[in-house]
Formats: C-alpha cells, sequence, structure tokens
C-alpha cells in the first residue's frame, strides 16, 4: 500500500501546462494513483466549479471520496454531488472595505463567490492568460452592493509588478488585521479571510478523512503553496518553481509543469508498482 494516502496538488504552472492544457503523461499517472486508492486532490486558488472541467479530464468528476480543495483553502467540496464540507468566506463588511480600496488603484481585480468569479477592469494580458483556465464575469462595479447576498471566498488585484503589489499592501495593512495575503503565478495578489492557506485546508481534509499528515504528499510551484508544502509529509516543488519556495521543498522534479512534473512526482513516490 502507498505510505501516501492524499495528494494535494496546485493546478495552475504545477499540474496544468503553459497552455491550461494536462499532459497525457499527467492525466495516465492521476488514474493509476486513483484506482490505487490514493486521494488526488487539486487544491487551488479557484472555486470548486472551475475545477469541474479538470476533474473530468482526469476522470474523477462526481466520483464519490475524492476532494478539491479551494479559494486556497477556504472551501472543502466532495466531488460526488459537489458536497461542500468546509466553507470560510470572509466577512461580508470586511470583503466590502477591502474591494472598495482595491477598486480605488483602477487596476484587475478579482471577487470570487461561491459559484462565480467576477472581473473589473480586465486587460488584454489578464484575459489571455484567464483563456482555458477560468470563466468568469466582467464588472464595472465599485463596491460590492450587488454582491451583498453572495458569500465572498477571496479577493485578488492583478499587476506583474511586484513592486506594484507590495506598495498597495503596505497601503492596505491597516485594513489586513483579520486577512491573511499570498502570491501567486507571479502577476496575483490575494486576499482570504485570517487563518485560509492551503496548509489548513490540506490538514482540515485530512483530519476529516483520519489520514496522518505524514501520510500526505504536497506538490507546487509558488507562494501559495508555501503553507501546504510546510505542511505536507512530503513536499515536491516542480521545476519551474519560483525560487522563493525552493527551502519549503523536500524535493524538486527534473520535469516542468509541461512535461509531466506531477506524473514524475507521483510515479517516485506514491505509487506500488
Amino acid at each position: 500500500m502507498s505510505t501516501y494516502k492524499i495528494i494535494a496538488c496546485d493546478m495552475d504552472e504545477t499540474l496544468l501546462s503553459s497552455d491550461a492544457t494536462i499532459c497525457q503523461r499527467n492525466i495516465n499517472m492521476i488514474k493509476r494513483a486513483a484506482a490505487q486508492g490514493i486521494k488526488f486532490v487539486p487544491c487551488t486558488g479557484r472555486g470548486y466549479r472551475s475545477v469541474e472541467g479538470v476533474l473530468q479530464t482526469l476522470g474523477l468528476s462526481n466520483e464519490p471520496h475524492q476532494y478539491v480543495i479551494g479559494f486556497n483553502g477556504a472551501n472543502i467540496t466532495e466531488n460526488k454531488d459537489s458536497t461542500c464540507l468546509y466553507w470560510d468566506s470572509i466577512p461580508f463588511d470586511l470583503a466590502s472595505t477591502l474591494y472598495k480600496q482595491l477598486a480605488s488603484y483602477g487596476l484587475c481585480t478579482h471577487i470570487y463567490t461561491r459559484n462565480d468569479v467576477y472581473i473589473a477592469n480586465i486587460t488584454a494580458d489578464e484575459a489571455a492568460f484567464l483563456q482555458g483556465r477560468m470563466a468568469y464575469i466582467g464588472t464595472n462595479e465599485k463596491t460590492l452592493d450587488f454582491l451583498h447576498q453572495e458569500e465572498i471566498g477571496k479577493l485578488i488585484i492583478m499587476n506583474t509588478d511586484d513592486a506594484v503589489l507590495a506598495a498597495i499592501r503596505h497601503e492596505m495593512e491597516p485594513l489586513l488585521s483579520d486577512i491573511d495575503v499570498s502570491y501567486s503565478s507571479n502577476r496575483y495578489m490575494e486576499f482570504m479571510h485570517k487563518g485560509v492557506t492551503k496548509g489548513i485546508g490540506l490538514q482540515q481534509l485530512a483530519a476529516m478523512l483520519h489520514v496522518p499528515m505524514k501520510e500526505t504528499m504536497a506538490i507546487g510551484d509558488n507562494i501559495n503553496d508555501i503553507e501546504m508544502l510546510k505542511a505536507a509529509g512530503l513536499s515536491i516543488g516542480v521545476h519551474n518553481l519560483n525560487p522563493a519556495i525552493r527551502q519549503y521543498c523536500d524535493v524538486v522534479t527534473t520535469s516542468d509543469n509541461n512535461g509531466g512534473a506531477v506524473a514524475e512526482a507521483i510515479e517516485r513516490f506514491a505509487l506500488n508498482d
């Protein structure tokens, strides 16, 4: 029997190739792992609905006892009947305050509800990046009043200049006492409720399934994966990782996200044969 019962895997730049597809090598190996009873769990900043196409490709859609950790750990869903097992949203008044401040910068900003993603000020570059990755609804709203009956999983502001994001975070610091901030895809600064991380999400799922953390594996590439890598029994970085996370990885694959890094990790460390 495999040492690892749960494999928590980031999606963008890890499981997904640069063109937002999944290479056949990864598909084949994930299906082998699932056939051996291993839980292959996408652990992503997206919501569950944005992952359904990936689950279909992997043969995990609507499967019982298979799971997704979404919104960077704010949500755990069992794939069968899209059953929500855990949810920790940003309190709406706080989300409203944050969004009003983010909107003032005039930059591309994402709003994640349970079921939809709204994007304000989307750029051509951002639209191209999201093509094939995620559906979204455009909005020109400067406040969250239009979503007053919705739960906000997270907020994102996009800029490819790290200095711009750092300046925004510094200016917003007085608003962040009940917020955790992370970074992903070398373009996003993400705002979640305090205590929400991929690591906490993995720990929550492992506890639900009575799986010791030493029997979990995590695979990632970027800063928002750090807590997941720290929590897992075995932490694996893909070859194209952000150098800032190298110190948190027990292993770095020789393959990158385009060459089947996830398959390499599963074959080397998880399969029984």
